[in-house]
């Protein structure tokens, strides 16, 4: 009796099985479905966008990534104006710049207030730059968009009145106005001293200013306080940032009505960029951006899905691959870099045959679809400070055999089996890192690593998280060839803090910022050097012509030494629903360049 019930029962217990793993399947997929959340929200305007990865920090100072939660919470004394490229007024109404270039004078806007309804003042101004910004014991990448001249001084500040602020400079330094422009890249965002002061004045058990552990992502919402026109309502790791307007925001339309438009931003943390345009796809997100590989398919759904495809033509970024460059030791005497690795990628004629080894015209037509061109440059296509190849800017056509003669005539052999070997027979091979999170660079890193085979070179290509490999990056230094871009601006003075030696996003040969353990036998090559000089001495030019013959002189300069081999610049592409009003697409802003000017979007029920 008991054989013959048996399988009956197992039916039974599968078939409720079966029914228990629905049900949570359900639950599951309906609590992280951002059209869900949308249904269950308060019926108040909302957008649902998205992003690849949790924040790292609410603390704008340490911010290293992007986007980035600033981009809807903090404004500084100017923004960019996404259609002109221009600088405007932001919490400053206005500024004067007195005739010798040395001094400029802001005056705030009457009545700004912060989040929590206290008045936002001169005050504010003076300790985000003088007690965070100009406080050494603080590592912030704004530092060194403020180092004025080969002695790196800051300007001085000093406070006339309640609502003007004065800023004097040792000499003329000409990307200030674009450094003040809040949450664009490397532009300071204004900070609350009425929250923050005692954070930056007192310190914890080492003797660092507790500030730096201040405004984490474990931290409460409910206490940062901002001043831009959303606050963050609430975080839930690897599902959303949740953006509630600031109920006093300064900025108002023409007929008086408080802005912005919208009430709730739903920032959905989407593990991939596949997944995010799924999502997009079934209705779960308004705006997404596009890759290459996505693009016919959007653009032949727009009708139907009720959406429009944007291009704001070639993006302010460059994407390159660098190899670590860094001959320091750690305390313990270990290298950063294996000295049989560093050797090689010491060797230019290593760094330029990798270079003419990587196809990258197949790539622009496989991987990005034709949609985008080939980069030569680190100043980026659109930016008015760019010079053009064929201007002593050199060019690294794909050319395998070229690759080979420069690697033999330095002194690197092949064996039968065409691999690549040292002069000491060690075989060429190295670890290759870029995001998981993004498909474009995982498939150009295959490529790449294709590419290398063909002149006998092993890359061990390994993607992974883009918190792991930023933390590589910044902190840990273990790496050893890595694929990413840099976002950029008109301005090439945002890329200060990349060309500076000492600079927090140096990333090719990177220094411990202050805090960290400091390496032993740090080196800095002569044109690595003179790099950093060049950018010191066009931030003292307001001659835009004579300025740009001097990045036209960092880019030949970064063009025959290769620290970062640039590969593919693609176009700004972004599907936007058509119930997203107000939209003023541009590669240019924040938000990835598409919706700068969030405070006007208004969404159609």
């Amino acid at each position: 009796m008991m054989f013959t019930l048996f399988p009956f029962r197992r039916r039974w217990l599968s078939i409720v099985l079966i029914f228990i793993l629905w049900l949570s399947f359900q639950l599951l997929f309906t609590s992280c479905n951002p059209a869900n959340f949308r249904t269950n929200a308060a019926q108040v305007s909302q957008w649902v966008t998205g992003t690849i990865g949790d924040p790292k920090t609410f603390n704008y100072p340490f911010n290293q990534e992007y986007p980035h939660v600033f981009l809807f919470t903090t404004e500084g004394l100017t923004t960019l104006n996404g259609i002109t490229g221009k600088i405007d007024p932001a919490l400053a109404e206005s500024w004067k710049i007195s005739d010798d270039k040395k001094q400029i004078t802001f005056t705030l806007r009457d009545g700004l207030k912060w989040s929590d309804g206290e008045p936002l003042t001169a005050d504010d101004v003076i300790f985000t730059y003088q007690d965070i910004i100009f406080n050494p014991k603080i590592p912030t990448d704004w530092k060194d968009g403020l180092k004025i001249g080969s002695s790196g001084a800051f300007p001085k500040i000093r406070k006339i009145d309640n609502r003007r602020v004065e800023f004097l400079f040792p000499e003329p330094f000409s990307p200030f106005l674009y450094t003040t422009a809040g949450s664009s890249t490397n532009s300071v965002g204004i900070l609350p001293k009425h929250i923050l002061e005692d954070n930056v004045k007192s310190n914890d058990a080492k003797g660092n200013p507790q500030f730096l552990s201040t405004w984490g992502t474990g931290t409460d919402p409910k206490k940062i306080v901002v001043n831009g026109p959303y606050q963050i309502e609430s975080y839930t790791p690897s599902q959303r940032v949740v953006f509630r307007r600031n109920p006093y925001y300064w900025r108002k339309d023409s007929q008086g009505h408080q802005l912005p438009y919208v009430e709730r931003i739903v920032w959905q943390i989407i593990e991939s960029t596949d997944t995010m345009i799924l999502q997009f796809r079934s209705g779960g997100l308004d705006t997404v951006e596009i890759s290459p590989e996505n693009f016919s398919l959007l653009k032949k759904g727009e009708k139907l899905g009720k959406f429009t495809v944007y291009n704001g033509g070639p993006r302010f970024t460059t994407t390159y691959i660098a190899f670590n460059l860094n001959k320091g030791r750690r305390q313990n005497g270990q290298p950063v870099v294996d000295p049989i690795k560093s050797r090689w990628f010491h060797t230019l004629a290593f760094r330029q045959a990798v270079a003419h080894a990587i196809n990258r015209k197949a790539m622009l037509t496989n991987i990005f679809r034709g949609i985008g061109t080939l980069q030569n440059s680190p100043i980026e296509i659109q930016s008015p400070f760019y010079t053009p190849p064929g201007q002593d800017v050199k060019v690294y056509d794909y050319n395998p055999e070229k690759a080979k003669e420069l690697l033999l005539n330095a002194g690197f052999k092949y064996n039968a089996r065409n691999e690549l070997l040292d002069a000491d027979g060690n075989r060429v091979r190295f670890t290759f890192f870029t995001n998981a999170e993004n498909k474009t660079r995982v498939t150009m890193g295959a490529q790449i690593k294709q590419d290398l085979s063909n002149i006998g070179i092993q890359v061990d290509f390994n993607p992974i998280s883009f918190n792991t490999l930023t933390d590589k990056l910044a902190n840990t230094f273990d790496w050893e060839c890595y694929l990413l871009g840099f976002i950029g601006g008109p301005e090439p003075h945002d890329g200060a803090n990349i060309w500076s030696p000492e600079g927090g996003l140096h990333t090719f040969n990177q220094k411990p910022q202050a805090g960290r353990e400091q390496l032993i036998g740090w080196e800095v090559a002569d044109w690595e050097a003179e790099i950093g000089r060049l950018y010191i001495k066009a931030a003292q030019e307001f001659d835009e012509a004579k300025r740009k013959e001097i990045y036209a002189q960092t880019q030949r300069l970064a063009q025959k030494y290769l620290p970062y081999i640039y590969l593919v610049n693609p176009l700004s592409l972004a599907a936007v629903r058509d119930r997203i009003e107000n939209v003023k697409y541009t590669a240019i802003g924040s938000q990835a360049g598409t919706l700068w000017n969030k405070y006007e979007i208004k969404v159609a029920e």
